[in-house]
């Protein structure tokens, strides 16, 4: 059974959450603070966290920079703050996907689902590996090597360097990339594309300044050359 953990301090919420994911066959554990969700993830392999930012004794943001030295489980955040800065701070951090309160059971569910898919293994070897001089890629088993060590990424960054390693040299519009990994609602959502473009160089570029593979197309979208 897929076992999710949620972190959030408002209790009417938090059980909520607990009572709506458990009947969509989730096992779901609950907890109130942020040192007490480092405690659980480091615990038990959770296939995700769906995360408050506004707690009492840790700010979500330093939580997920906690759980993001380990672990590579999705993270949905869960928050009031709405400035375009504090989502791009909690996607800097490693969140996966950010969800604004008040927010509709529905569409949490449905964020729910995309993350957990984007963190499926692939099936079959039919994957291909990508080798580069800088990188290399192995998209069936959803690993990367650089310099000869492994490179950690997070299922979003998995999807959207999968999204253009399997279309070597095809540029692929921003609003198709948004639309793959989050949905048709983030179509505008550019400044994701940009936090998560910018992590996925600073793991696998050789000079993240100045990008040899993964180019931006500015008012267009991204490509990869090989």
């Amino acid at each position: 059974m897929t076992r999710l953990l949620v972190v959030e301090d408002d209790q009417a919420l938090r059980r909520a959450l607990a009572i709506t994911l458990r009947a969509r066959h989730y096992e779901v554990d609950t907890v109130g603070d942020g040192a007490a969700a480092l405690r659980a993830a480091a615990a038990t392999a959770y296939d995700l966290v769906v995360m408050d930012l506004g707690l009492p004794d840790l700010d979500g943001v330093e939580v997920i920079q906690g759980i993001r030295g380990w672990s590579a489980v999705p993270v949905i955040v869960l928050s009031a703050r709405e400035a375009q800065w504090q989502k791009v701070d909690a996607l800097d951090a490693g969140a996966d996907d950010y969800v604004t309160k008040p927010f509709g059971m529905d569409e949490l569910l449905a964020r729910v689902r995309a993350a957990l898919r984007r963190a499926e293994p692939a099936e079959g070897n039919s994957a291909p590996i990508v080798e580069t001089p800088a990188f290399v890629i192995d998209l069936a088993a959803k690993r990367a090597h650089k310099d000869g060590r492994e490179v950690r990424l997070t299922p979003t960054e998995w999807h959207l360097v999968e999204a253009l390693v399997r279309r070597p040299g095809v540029l692929v519009p921003s609003t198709q990339l948004l639309a793959e990994v989050w949905g048709p609602h983030y179509e505008r959502e550019t400044n994701y594309l940009r936090v998560f473009f910018a992590q996925i160089r600073r793991k696998l570029e050789p000079d993240p300044g100045r990008p040899r593979y993964f180019i931006t197309e500015p008012g267009l979208g991204y490509r990869f050359e090989p």
